[in-house]
């Protein structure tokens, strides 16, 4: 039996966002999406989340998103990948 989160949710946040103003990361993605545990192994060596489009390795100690597919792409430059509070 794993003591691995099982199911995470990741924000695509705008880099301009993170740590400035008023609203919350949360408030400021312009995407969301509820990822769930694979079983498998990343190319990173973390587990693997994936749901809604998104494939993410994670490391679910820290809850830092090591790398992400986005509908099969890289995440797009100036947007950050971020698991919700």
């Amino acid at each position: 039996m794993t003591t691995e989160p099982q199911r995470f949710r990741i924000l695509l946040v705008p880099e301009h966002i993170v740590n400035k103003g008023g609203a919350s990361v949360e408030d400021s993605a312009v995407r969301s999406a509820v990822v769930e545990a694979t079983g498998e192994t990343g190319a990173s060596g973390y587990p693997r989340y994936a749901g809604d489009g998104i494939v993410a390795d994670i490391d679910p100690s820290t809850r830092t998103v090591e790398a992400v597919l986005v509908d099969g792409a890289e995440l797009d430059y100036g947007l950050n990948a971020r698991v919700a509070s």
